[in-house]
């Protein structure tokens, strides 16, 4: 079920599925199934965030956060073939299936991992996520915490999320953390949030954490 895409071993039975992401640039068949984010089709999010977003730089390493089975960390490899691309999930199936899609695509510069397996001293030239809104919202704003520091200076993220889920609520919080966060897009109730790493970041070595 929907609800549970969030969960590290998903209970819903497995019922595998295609579909395809089609935008301007690029051409993507997804195989999904049951028990992760948005199996029947593209969400719609995710969908007006990689049709507005600006191009990902074109080298150094960029992250999908909540990657699910692959759409955004996909598009990210194939607009930016001389970048890494990693997609970090808590979903194990998701994960399964976002490999499966990259072999498909013929995409060899994208790596999908658990949290725990990604280097916390990895830095992210940028950081493209449709957020988990569901998991709540201390539990949004840890994850958020933990990634948003790891942006390389000058690097951004951007982030999608539906006006009726407190995208302007998160927009005023990530100002109130030291984040710079701007609205730059809008469409069918869904705002495109653009954060900036914070000033101290600025000036980080982008080898290496920030001590």
């Amino acid at each position: 079920m929907g609800e549970h895409y969030f969960a590290a071993k998903p209970g819903a039975a497995g019922r595998p599925r295609t579909i395809d992401l089609v935008l301007p640039d690029l051409h993507l068949r997804l195989n999904t199934d049951s028990g992760v984010f948005s199996p029947d089709r593209v969400d719609l999010g995710t969908r007006i965030l990689l049709e507005t977003v600006p191009p990902p730089p074109p080298e150094g390493t960029l992250l999908d956060l909540g990657c699910g089975y692959g759409p955004i960390a996909l598009t990210m490899a194939t607009r930016a073939p001389q970048a890494a691309v990693v997609g970090v999930d808590v979903n194990e199936r998701a994960l399964d299936l976002a490999r499966s899609n990259a072999q498909t695509a013929g995409l060899d510069n994208v790596r999908f991992g658990l949290a725990e397996e990604i280097d916390p001293a990895q830095r992210y030239a940028a950081i493209w996520s449709n957020p988990p809104i569901r998991i709540g919202k201390a539990a949004l704003h840890d994850l958020l915490l933990t990634w948003l520091p790891r942006l390389a200076p000058g690097g951004r993220a951007h982030l999608v999320v539906q006006k009726h889920l407190g995208s302007d609520s998160l927009q005023r919080w990530l100002n109130d953390q030291g984040f710079p966060t701007q609205r730059t897009a809008s469409r069918s109730a869904y705002r495109i949030l653009a954060v900036s790493a914070r000033p101290e970041q600025q000036t980080t070595h982008q080898e290496g954490p920030t001590r």
